[in-house]
């Protein structure tokens, strides 16, 4: 019987064969934590009276509150400043930008590696082909004092994408669509591995979209097999690192599911759940007070780009706010350089700093009670974003800029030439 791509990873780094339900201690390649979780990492490695056995291998990210809005944060901040003078270890500070991106462009990610992050959508790097697991600070914790963890094998659930997207309609439309058909538990502490034609051409940015949001119908962790995208991508940034990893064709997986999406409109979910999905015609017209684009879900250059093509020459509406936040610095950079930030300041739109932006509600962007907001986010439960009185709706990068143009929610593709 041959095994799916979980089932060779986990097996390669616990050095034993190891199929779904089976539980093996395996080598981590790398681990992660950002400034919401970090202080619970050092509290349990300092209760343990432990230290990093590997601090090359371990790194920090300030991104969740960037920069800092409170005296509480800027301890936080500080303590993580610290404890990387001491011990050695990597820090990406203010305006570096988000964990799950700056993991992909700096190499920490790579194809067949096993990655662990104290965030829950540490599984965006499965766009690379790598298993990469959102754990809690205590299992993180452990791996950093002593280069191992134990995991239980999930099962494998493949999902087939196919048909060409129509106008209008990208990755995100596609996730959302997904995750309302199969439900916030469709695949609990499931791999899923992803692909069919729709996926073999998506970019790369669209491809993390959807690992990106793998967690938010329960799974544990999700993959796109690496192809010539793939490729492309590593050799952009010089990863020579990895050992690209597919299942075998006599591989068992728990289910096998097929999406035709060549007739799919415009999707969002609605508040407060990400499965509670609708198409945008049948929420059009519904008014929005603030727009949001960015965060790990759709903070990409392809992303931006998108945004500036539709608001060229254009204005938000007067009574509504948009926020962007792009993802890392280097997408910062090259939209300024493609004239996008111009584009944004021109429409209206509010330009914040790199880093996860109004998406956890810590500061920027929160909004007031019974205010609606549109978001590019991965979830819309109550009090995500800083207020449980307001309303939430995720959507593609499309359909907010839109909605931020007319002021209400509004289907995307009166506004694509």
């Amino acid at each position: 019987m041959g095994k799916t791509i979980i089932e060779k990873i986990l097996s390669k780094h616990a050095g034993k064969s190891l199929e779904a339900e089976d539980v093996g201690i395996c080598k981590v390649d790398y681990c992660f934590s950002q400034d919401g979780t970090t202080s619970l990492v050092l509290d349990s490695i300092q209760k343990a009276h432990g230290k990093l056995i590997t601090p090359k291998k371990y790194s920090m990210f300030i991104d969740h509150s960037s920069p800092s809005p409170n005296l509480g944060v800027s301890r936080i901040h500080s303590r993580m400043r610290s404890f990387t003078k001491k011990n050695k270890n990597s820090i990406y500070d203010v305006g570096c930008g988000i964990s799950h991106q700056l993991v992909l462009e700096s190499g920490i990610a790579y194809p067949g590696a096993l990655i662990l992050g104290a965030d829950s959508h540490t599984s965006t790097a499965g766009a690379l082909g790598v298993a990469a697991f959102g754990v809690g600070s205590t299992d993180l914790a452990i791996a950093l004092m002593t280069g191992k963890n134990w995991f239980k094998v999930p099962q494998t659930l493949k999902i087939i994408i196919k048909g060409k997207l129509p106008k209008g309609v990208y990755s995100k439309d596609v996730i959302l669509y997904i995750i309302h058909k199969l439900g916030a538990n469709g695949a609990t502490y499931k791999s899923v591995e992803f692909s069919g034609n729709t996926i073999d051409k998506m970019s790369f940015d669209a491809r993390c979209t959807i690992t990106n949001m793998t967690i938010e119908f329960g799974a544990k962790c999700g993959f796109i097999a690496p192809d010539k995208v793939t490729f492309d991508y590593l050799k952009k940034y010089k990863i020579k690192k990895g050992n690209p990893t597919y299942s075998d064709n006599d591989c068992k997986y728990e289910k096998i599911i097929e999406f035709d999406v060549s007739r799919l409109t415009p999707y969002l979910a609605k508040p407060h759940t990400v499965d509670n999905g609708a198409p945008v015609a049948s929420l059009a017209g519904t008014k929005i007070n603030q727009a949001f684009l960015g965060t790990c879900t759709n903070g990409r250059l392809e992303d931006l780009e998108i945004a500036a093509k539709m608001l060229k020459s254009k204005r938000i509406d007067k009574d509504t706010k948009l926020f962007i936040a792009p993802a890392s610095r280097e997408i910062f950079l090259r939209s300024l350089e493609k004239g996008f930030i111009r584009v944004f300041m021109e429409a209206g739109a509010v330009v914040l700093p790199v880093g996860c932006g109004p998406c956890v509600g810590t500061h920027q962007g929160v909004p007031a009670d019974n205010e609606v907001t549109i978001s590019t986010a991965n979830r819309n439960f109550k009090g995500r974003m800083g207020n449980p009185k307001s309303y939430i709706y995720l959507a593609s990068v499309a359909t907010v800029v839109a909605s931020a143009i007319k002021g209400a929610i509004t289907d995307p593709r009166k506004y694509l030439k």
